[in-house]
């Protein structure tokens, strides 16, 4: 397989010039951030939606499910994306699990039947993932440990009729199954890596750092829970930089965690978010009110109170150095990015 190469800003990550990078799903945030960060290097790119959108790179039509003229964009590129699947921020209904299971699993199918297919494959295929895939590991004291690639699975404790039918630990199953489905499609001629993603932390509306955001400049941004929950993110520059080093480095390959190297306790992170939008106080928030409002809000609960502490190993053994590794600064930047868009 060729090694790619181009020219970056960043010279310790070396790229050619006029990559064709696909984004399947790449609508969202993450899409858009990745769409923006190579089409602002000179690149082409090529977003796969079901509603296509004015944007200054290009956008095409699929389904998700079928076959059609979008496959053509697939020829030859240097780089697919596979970002598709339902949002899992919703009540975890019979309904909204079936639809986020299956949108990601019939998916990565999907693009997997179609690269197979190709006269010219791409030369690398990314598939979204998550870490919460990890089966949580504690010390004597309850501590989480830190959770890194070779870290065990969480598996089911029993059978279910079918994989979305129970909500626990619906999370860790449905990214096992589709990193199962993403390594299963027989693809030799292409370099396969899942991303097991933290939350991105972009300043925009509706993410989770505007919606953590508004909470603290409410004065509600006190621990959630009982606060020791850890919490694994990652700055937005960071996790675009990230994919661009993992697409020039040839040697990565498999499941690569994109996480900051400093995942923190829950109440720790809202403190330095407080602090970044200068709020002096806030109120904690107990389980059982998150519980609570979650129904209101049409959201799930774990995804604020379960606990999480992955690592980068391999990024940071393959020589990838962040830009913001620690929460504090982090949080500051996303802070006055913000303020400097109002």
């Amino acid at each position: 397989m060729d090694t790619i190469a181009w020219t970056s800003p960043n010279p310790s990550i070396p790229l050619r010039p006029q990559l064709r990078i696909v984004l399947a799903g790449g609508s969202g945030q993450v899409g858009q951030l990745l769409a923006r960060h190579f089409q602002q290097q000179g690149h082409h790119v090529t977003v796969l939606t079901r509603g296509p959108y004015a944007a200054p790179w290009q956008t095409v039509h699929w389904d998700g499910q079928t076959v059609g003229p979008w496959t053509e964009y697939l020829e030859g590129a240097d780089l697919c994306i596979n970002l598709a699947g339902r949002s899992i921020n919703c009540r975890y209904t019979p309904a909204n699990r079936r639809a986020i299971y299956l949108s990601r699993i019939h998916t990565t199918r999907l693009v997997g039947e179609v690269i197979a297919g190709l006269t010219e494959p791409p030369k690398v295929w990314m598939n979204a993932s998550a870490a919460t895939l990890y089966k949580r590991a504690v010390d004597a004291n309850r501590i989480d440990l830190p959770l890194d690639e070779s870290s065990a699975v969480e598996q089911d404790a029993v059978t279910h009729s079918e994989p979305w039918s129970s909500r626990r630990g619906f999370t860790s199953r449905v990214v096992r199954d589709w990193e199962a489905a993403f390594f299963a499609a027989d693809t030799p001629r292409t370099r396969k890596i899942a991303l097991r993603s933290a939350v991105v932390l972009s300043p925009a509306p509706g993410t989770a750092f505007g919606v953590l955001s508004n909470l603290v400049r409410l004065s509600l941004g006190g621990k959630q829970g009982n606060g020791r929950q850890f919490v694994s993110w990652i700055h937005e520059a960071d996790y675009a930089r990230a994919v661009e080093f993992i697409l020039a480095h040839e040697e990565l390959a498999g499941p690569i965690n994109l996480t900051a190297p400093s995942p923190l306790p829950n109440r720790e992170f809202m403190a330095a978010l407080r602090d970044a939008w200068d709020v002096p106080n806030g109120l904690p928030v107990p389980a059982l009110a998150i519980r609570l409002g979650a129904i209101f809000l049409r959201t799930e609960p774990e995804l604020v109170l379960q606990s999480c502490r992955a690592v980068p190993k391999r990024l940071l053994a393959a020589g990838f150095q962040f830009d913001f590794p620690e929460w504090p600064e982090a949080a500051e930047d996303l802070a006055r990015q913000w303020i400097n868009r109002e």
